[in-house]
């Protein structure tokens, strides 16, 4: 896939503070600064000691694949948690979705482990690909490695009609925190576990992941409902025609 040179410097900009994003997430004991970037799958730099790769898809205002590829012994800690073994990759979802995040509306999804080279092989010829080495006190610790296309215009009106009666999950979320597995080892029945939002703050409306709308939590018949307070400009129609594209 050919790119300007201005299309090759951007895409090259998001990829390495995606890396960073998905850095600041990864466990390790010291932070996590990004290499020098690599757009050649044959000489992509990976971690030594036992490297496992963690494979997702990308969808929405970006496309394409993602590759994290860690360490040994992240892989054996996970193995050997003291909550009982921990699935790779869906502990990696984090750092794969702070990545994306970075991104613009981009969604994680198929998350599955694979061996690096075959990982990194998988994202050959399928667009601009980028691999940014995750560094720790000069120890190669992680690589992130994309592979994406621009985004494209989109056009939603006919689109729109096709979707007015597909039914779609929606979700309202008051809160969100982030635990360590020591804090989630000594939780008890009664604890009080804080999140990220005052009392007094609107609920989140949720399309897809998409933010719809906020509003007052109610009790509608001994159930729990929502009182839009706000609706966000145009955010349903956004969402849909990218549903239909």
């Amino acid at each position: 896939m050919s790119t300007s040179t201005d299309d090759a410097a951007t895409i090259s900009a998001a990829v390495v503070a995606a890396a960073q994003a998905a850095g600041a997430l990864l466990p390790s004991t010291s932070r996590l600064t990004t290499g020098s970037a690599v757009d050649d799958p044959d000489i992509a730099p990976l971690p030594g000691s036992a490297p496992a790769a963690i494979t997702a898809r990308l969808s929405g205002e970006v496309s394409g694949d993602v590759v994290l590829v860690v360490a040994g012994p992240l892989v054996e800690a996970l193995a050997n948690s003291p909550v009982g073994k921990l699935d790779v990759a869906a502990a990696m979802r984090p750092a794969l979705e702070a990545a994306a995040a970075v991104l613009g509306r981009v969604t994680v999804t198929s998350e599955r482990m694979e061996e690096p080279e075959a990982a990194l092989d998988g994202l050959r010829d399928k667009g601009v690909f980028l691999a940014v080495p995750l560094l720790a006190d000069g120890e190669h610790q992680a690589t992130l490695a994309l592979q994406v296309t621009l985004p494209r215009p989109q056009t939603q009106r006919g689109s729109l009609e096709l979707l007015r009666n597909v039914a779609m999950e929606v979700t309202v979320e008051i809160g969100r925190t982030r635990m360590t597995v020591q804090e989630l080892l000594s939780l008890y029945p009664g604890e009080i576990v804080e999140l990220d939002r005052a009392a007094s703050a609107p609920a989140d409306l949720l399309v897809n992941g998409t933010l719809i709308a906020r509003g007052e939590v109610v009790v509608v018949d001994e159930e729990f409902g929502l009182r839009i307070t706000e609706v966000v400009t145009d955010a349903a129609a956004v969402e849909l025609g990218r549903q239909s594209a």
